[in-house]
């Protein structure tokens, strides 16, 4: 029998700067990474979609306010809504917020600086991104962000976590004031994912803190073999 290899599409927007690296983690994961340009509004055959990390259309107006306008984006949001399995990557994370495919904002850091680090996470919850995490496992992941801060009133804050909706939180010092140490967060169904630290970074030791990363494309292609 075959087999089968899972395309992931990863979506460059003008000012995207991290669009290879997660092309990279996921090929390295063994799935086959699918470029798309923010003017297609044809996926390619992709099974998820990864939005990557950088500074989409320069960051003007509000991060990730200008891409949620991007043809991609126009059917990620109706293939979200089936069920497509997405991740998004820092400004990715801000891109699924604009969209309102994820509740909350992510706003200025709380040091009013940009960090860049690596840093401790621990998994907080199985979803499309994660399942191949050990349930509370710690993993070490670069954060780089201006504008990470997330933010929620308390009744979301309380139904993300009541839900079982965070899905990672950071430890030894919150490098950006996000709510509850939040630095990850899922849909309902765990599909639509968020994430301001980048794993995509942390797929090999010899160019990254760890492997730790690779786990979160490992888990989509398991998920994609179990649906």
């Amino acid at each position: 029998m075959a087999r089968v290899t899972f395309r992931v599409g990863v979506v460059t927007f003008p000012g995207s700067l991290d669009d290879r690296d997660a092309a990279r983690a996921v090929a390295a994961a063994g799935g086959e990474p699918v470029r798309l340009w923010h003017a297609d509004e044809n996926l390619r055959g992709a099974d998820a979609v990864v939005l990557p990390g950088g500074f989409s259309y320069g960051d003007y107006l509000r991060c990730g306010a200008i891409a949620r306008f991007a043809p991609v984006m126009r059917t990620v949001l109706e293939r979200a809504a089936d069920g497509m399995p997405v991740l998004g990557i820092c400004n990715g994370f801000q891109v699924l917020c604009e969209s309102h495919l994820l509740p909350g904002a992510l706003i200025r850091n709380d040091v009013r600086r940009f960090v860049c680090r690596d840093q401790r996470l621990r998994i907080t919850a199985a979803t499309a991104w994660t399942g191949a995490y050990e349930p509370g496992q710690q993993v070490v992941i670069p954060v780089k962000n201006g504008e990470g801060g997330y933010v929620a009133d308390e009744r979301t804050l309380d139904e993300l976590e009541g839900e079982g909706r965070v899905v990672a939180r950071y430890l030894d010092g919150n490098p950006n004031g996000s709510a509850r140490d939040i630095a990850g967060i899922a849909n309902a169904t765990g599909t639509v994912v968020g994430l301001m630290p980048h794993p995509e970074h942390a797929i090999d030791p010899l160019t990254g803190p760890s492997a730790d990363g690779l786990g979160f494309f490992a888990s989509v292609l398991r998920t994609l073999v179990a649906a």
